[in-house]
């Protein structure tokens, strides 16, 4: 069965990058029709999609914020990691990483990040 984990720093200063990982066990980051992504919430909103990538590597990010973010990954580690930019306040929230395998959904356990000098 698939599990995720996420990790990072839990306070990150304003105009600096976050770095978070997610670290998959019980599958391959590789394997066929899985996609990978990135969603936040941040306090009292909804969830918000940031991005994706998927088997083959291939990335998708949202457009609102495309140009701050990047999605990587370690195959050898069976990792992927999001990279947001210029981080403000209002990039406070708790960061998921998230699994789909068809029509399956696999979450993380999530991790708050504030942003704050």
């Amino acid at each position: 069965q698939v599990q995720l984990q996420e990790s990072g720093p839990g306070l990150v200063k304003p105009s600096q990058t976050l770095t978070l990982t997610c670290t998959v066990s019980g599958g391959s980051i590789t394997t066929s029709d899985y996609y990978w992504s990135w969603i936040r919430q941040p306090p009292g909103k909804g969830l918000e999609w940031m991005g994706r990538i998927v088997d083959d590597g291939t990335t998708y990010y949202s457009p609102s914020l495309k140009s701050r973010t990047s999605i990587s990954r370690d195959t050898s580690k069976n990792q992927f990691s999001l990279h947001l930019t210029s981080v403000t306040p209002e990039d406070t929230a708790v960061y998921y990483c998230n699994a789909r395998y068809r029509n399956d959904d696999i979450w993380g356990q999530g991790t708050q990040v504030t942003v704050s000098s």
